[in-house]
């Protein structure tokens, strides 16, 4: 199982995206992509998985850009039977990545370099129950300010939705 935030490779002047994605039961297939409205090499940004049993959401400086529901009962799958673990790497995926593999990946220009800063994790131990780590009480519903911003991103910045 995965949960995927993904930079994708770009052309100096291009503007930069964003892959989203979810695996579960060893199955993806539900991307989505988004151009980002700023240049993230410009300066440090914030992107946050908030992965709770009923919903993924996907944020960029807290602005939310994709929910991923969870809709088990209806035989879509979703990642709830292993433990998380986080990767952050760089790799070379030019085969996809870029403009579909149409741009490749300029090696003269290496070493590729990727900073965080103010890196955290807030996480429940594997089989912990109870207290915050019960979620009885958390839905991580948007409000309509984040549902208003998750529409404007969607609207404006979309790219790829893999349900059309």
């Amino acid at each position: 199982d995965e949960i995927d935030f993904e930079f994708l490779g770009n052309v100096s002047g291009e503007p930069y995206t964003v892959h989203t994605n979810v695996y579960a039961g060893g199955k993806g297939d539900k991307e989505q992509q988004f151009h980002l409205w700023f240049d993230p090499t410009a300066a440090f940004h914030t992107y946050s998985i908030v992965w709770h049993p009923q919903r993924i959401i996907f944020l960029v400086d807290n602005s939310p850009i994709r929910v991923f529901n969870n809709h088990k009962s209806i035989g879509i799958p979703f990642p709830t039977s292993q433990p998380m673990r986080v990767h952050c790497s760089l790799w070379n995926a030019d085969d996809w990545a870029t403009q579909g593999g149409r741009v490749k990946t300029d090696w003269t220009k290496a070493p590729f370099v990727a900073y965080y800063r103010n890196f955290k994790i807030d996480g429940c131990p594997v089989g912990t129950s109870g207290g915050s780590c019960g979620f009885q009480s958390q839905t991580q519903e948007l409000d309509a300010k984040g549902r208003n911003r998750m529409r404007w991103v969607q609207q404006k910045h979309m790219i790829y939705n893999y349900c059309t």
